[in-house]
């Protein structure tokens, strides 16, 4: 007993729950003694030793109670380390075990705090979503129903979404993809509109204290409740969700252009083609929007300024018929190897147009993959420094198994990144189609309009344009004169006269 009591006060010093495994799996006479010298190094702080003395324990220990106990402990010394997809490596083996594993549920809860210091989105989840079958934690519910949306397995993610608790760090993230679940046409049974809204507007509702990244689950919450008061046709109330999204925010590009939608079908064309010209700004030169400028020429279209209308295609043209050329050689043949596709967009010599390049990089899932082999490399280098690595089998083995992690990355990346190639080359064809067609209409709406007689210059002349309504009697009156100010942009609003017979300026 005077072994065990003094085991006892040493793991107290750490780790309690350590001590209550200590105890619960005693060890043999050859590996009690290596055992208790890692868990002392590990409660003194002195991870590196822990981790080489409980690696040894893992590749040679003779008795099957200590070897589960040291691969956990080596993960935890390597997490403690800050080598966090080094101890994702020895938490997945765990995990993989499955419940016969002692410490299976301690990994599991290992597993998601790397996630979410991590911020990965496919090696924990999908190892979550493979091996964890029962509800563990909130966290881990969030992250395995992530991956159930993205197979398509919304009834599913929404058992687990509903799961997550209020108290939780996640719960504004799942009450959001709840509410994208259940808007979806592809949910069973039907979209769940209300329910969608209502989760959407749990999000709203939450104080900002204590949450973490909540202003961008807000953010996009709104986006959803506008997109889904779109679908309703309800216009106005679209419109107020899109305005609430801050200016110069992350997501308020996207903003500017839906809310050129909501506004044109809340036959508001001033207001429309003002989002639109915010959107045009110099400072979102970056942004790739080509259906902005088709929407553009649309609105035009609508109030007979045919002038205008293919103005605007022109514009479309210059600046997204070049990206389309730039893209074509880089998709390559259909056999390439995806990790091609993740080198071109991780390469600036590429030759990708910054736009493009920035909206396939722009992704969750993309940005938290040039992060993760971010910390590979970091941690590659340093097992590569640490000499008890350099001099030991652990550095090799772990530097292996980070290089496999690397490579499956690059894989994900890769083909989210043709993925998003192939959607942008896409997106300006069938668009360019679109503009072709505006074309042939504008044509033949002024060959209809000179067959008729009607006289559209003189019809213009004869109309005056008037200033916007002032919101509030704080606001001035500014008429653009081609400068972009940075306090005036998103506050922009066109008044028009319309070129159609029988209609008078707005």
């Amino acid at each position: 007993m005077p072994r065990l009591r003094s085991t006892i006060r040493k793991l107290l010093v750490g780790l309690v729950g350590a001590a209550v495994l200590a105890i619960g799996f005693p060890a043999s006479a050859d590996d009690q003694d290596p055992y208790n010298r890692g868990l002392s190094a590990f409660n003194a702080g002195d991870y590196e030793i822990a981790a080489e003395i409980f690696f040894g324990l893992t590749e040679e220990g003779r008795d099957p109670d200590v070897r589960p106990r040291a691969q956990y402990y080596l993960g935890q010394s390597l997490a403690r380390k800050g080598l966090y997809v080094s101890a994702l490596v020895e938490y997945a083996a765990i995990v993989a075990a499955g419940k016969a594993h002692p410490l299976c549920l301690k990994a599991v809860e290992g597993l998601v705090d790397l996630q979410n210091r991590l911020n990965d989105q496919d090696l924990i989840p999908n190892l979550l979503n493979k091996y964890v079958t029962d509800d563990w934690n909130a966290r881990a519910n969030f992250l395995v129903a992530t991956i159930q949306v993205r197979r398509g397995n919304l009834e599913r993610a929404r058992r687990l979404l509903v799961s997550v608790p209020s108290d939780s760090d996640v719960y504004p993230k799942a009450q959001y993809l709840l509410g994208v679940v259940m808007m979806d046409p592809k949910f069973p049974g039907g979209p769940r509109e209300a329910e969608a809204l209502s989760a959407f507007e749990s999000v709203l509702k939450l104080p900002a204290q204590g949450r973490s990244d909540l202003e961008n689950t807000r953010q996009l919450a709104l986006l959803a409740v506008g997109r889904l008061y779109y679908g309703q046709r309800q216009y106005a109330k679209a419109v107020e969700a899109y305005d609430r999204i801050p200016r110069f925010s992350r997501f308020w590009n996207q903003a500017l252009f839906e809310n050129g939608f909501a506004r044109f079908q809340n036959d508001d064309p001033g207001g429309a083609l003002g989002s639109l010209q915010a959107l045009h700004a110099p400072q979102f030169a970056g942004a790739f929007e080509p259906e902005s400028w088709i929407l553009k020429s649309t609105i035009y279209y609508f109030n007979c300024l045919y002038d205008e209308a293919r103005s605007s295609l022109k514009e479309f043209d210059r600046i997204y018929l070049p990206m389309a050329e730039a893209i074509r050689p880089l998709l390559g043949p259909n056999n390439r190897d995806v990790r091609d596709f993740f080198q071109v967009v991780s390469d600036p010599a590429a030759g990708i147009p910054r736009p493009v390049l920035l909206w396939v990089r722009s992704s969750e899932r993309m940005i938290a993959v040039f992060e993760v082999l971010a910390q590979i490399e970091k941690e590659k280098a340093a097992l590569k420094n640490e000499s008890r690595s350099r001099t030991g089998r652990m550095g090799p083995e772990l530097t292996a198994a980070l290089d496999q992690n690397a490579d499956t990355l690059r894989q994900v990346g890769g083909q989210l990144a043709k993925n998003r190639l192939v959607e942008a080359a896409d997106n300006i064809k069938s668009f360019a189609d679109q503009a072709e067609i505006i074309r042939f209409e504008i044509t033949k709406a002024e060959k209809e309009l000179a067959e008729s007689g009607i006289d559209q210059k003189k019809l213009l002349a004869e109309q005056k344009l008037h200033r916007p309504a002032m919101p509030g009697e704080d606001w001035n009156y500014w008429k653009f004169q081609g400068e972009f100010w940075i306090d005036e942009i998103g506050y922009y609003q066109y008044t028009l006269k319309r070129g159609c017979p029988g209609k008078s300026s707005d």
